[in-house]
């Protein structure tokens, strides 16, 4: 067996060992490395802290099963010590204080997609499972926007908000990460089959869960912290006051990213996790390009045809133009004095004004004089 096999098996028997997140068992790695360390926790010659998260466990060693289960589904272990590791990404869990809050000690993956690749431009889009049309509107619109331009969405693969960002994703052949609560071999939710099989067929699935590892409540909660880990920031698409979507929003504020948030309607419970986050400073979000502002590379084109309202026939005009169209009757007409003392101005510059609104079509001469030219479009 290489080094990097050796390395391999023993970070997949610690993954089934040591359940997430085990702060102590990362820093125990640190130090001896994962090796020397796997060695020991079998033994049970660790400090108390690690003994405390890997005791029930220890002896349970399935590291070469659960390696040969995850190819079999098309998987394989991410580990720190291989290339596609993302170190960077993973920095702010490498150092947060938060025990709650420790990095992986591998990740189980599916698909073709490298996580360091994927996770280089990466933004998270959350949300509550019981989304209204509106969230799953919005939510998709936001993920094909931020995939559509080269980014990467992450999401929980969950009913609702997250399975409309990961549609939106794939809806523009863009790439989107789901993080599993369960085993990279289980597809769950079960309406998610197909769903999960075409973001492993393009992107990744992933998972810090061994094969045949079941989902369960604190595990959603835990797996929250990696949605916000891998992503720049983390968008919330409708979310209830106490929901996940507002643990990953917290869990990424912790890592020193940024949060947003959609509003919603005032009266809408959807929405109220959503109009909290923003009252507690995040940054209220409604359009792909105001998601980028905050999350996109240096130098990145924001341009949008959507960044400024269509051009309007009085757009352009100077002071003494605008004043006259103001006092233009649409009913009716007025002579050039009576429109002079409406607009405040002296008879010549009304005189020269009218001469402009009439080439631009905003104003016409009739019998009984002047009036505003009204667009039937």
């Amino acid at each position: 067996m290489t080094p990097t096999e050796q390395v391999r098996v023993a970070r997949a028997y610690l993954s089934r060992v040591a359940e997430p997140p085990a702060a102590p068992v990362v820093a125990f790695v640190a130090e001896v490395g994962p090796v020397e360390a796997a060695a020991r926790i079998r033994r049970g010659e660790v400090p108390e802290a690690v003994a405390k998260r890997t005791a029930a466990r220890r002896t349970v060693d399935r590291a070469a099963a659960d390696l040969a289960a995850a190819a079999g589904c098309g998987a394989r272990l991410v580990v720190p010590e291989d290339e596609e590791w993302p170190h960077w990404t993973f920095l702010p869990l490498d150092r947060c204080p938060d025990e709650e809050l420790a990095a992986p000690l591998a990740l189980w993956a599916r698909g073709p997609g490298r996580l360091d690749e994927l996770t280089g431009s990466a933004v998270a889009i959350v949300g509550s499972r019981n989304a209204t049309g509106y969230g799953s509107h919005v939510s998709g619109e936001l993920a094909a926007g931020a995939a559509d331009r080269g980014f990467t969405v992450v999401s929980g693969a969950a009913l609702g908000i997250d399975g409309a960002a990961h549609r939106g994703a794939l809806a523009v052949d863009g790439p989107t990460i789901a993080v599993l609560a369960c085993g990279i071999d289980r597809a769950y939710p079960a309406a998610h089959d197909t769903l999960l099989g075409r973001i492993a067929a393009t992107a990744l699935v992933v998972s810090e869960y061994p094969p045949g590892s079941v989902p369960a409540r604190h595990r959603f909660l835990v797996r929250n912290r990696l949605i916000a880990g891998l992503a720049a920031g983390t968008v919330v698409v409708e979310a209830g006051l106490r929901s996940g979507a507002a643990r990953t929003a917290g869990d990424t504020a912790a890592l020193g990213r940024p949060v947003m948030a959609v509003p919603g309607r005032v009266t809408d419970g959807a929405a109220a996790g959503c109009h909290q986050l923003i009252r507690r400073g995040a940054v209220l979000v409604t359009r792909t390009e105001e998601v980028l502002e905050v999350v996109g590379r240096i130098g990145l084109d924001l341009a949008s045809p959507e960044e400024a309202p269509p051009a309007g026939p009085v757009d352009g005009l100077d002071r003494g133009a605008a004043l006259v169209h103001d006092a233009l009757p649409s009913r009716g007409a007025r002579d050039t004095r009576w429109i002079a003392m409406e607009a405040a101005l002296t008879t010549e510059e009304v005189r020269r004004a009218l001469v402009d609104l009439e080439r631009r079509g905003l104003a016409e001469l009739c019998d009984e004089g002047w009036r505003r030219v009204v667009s039937r479009a």
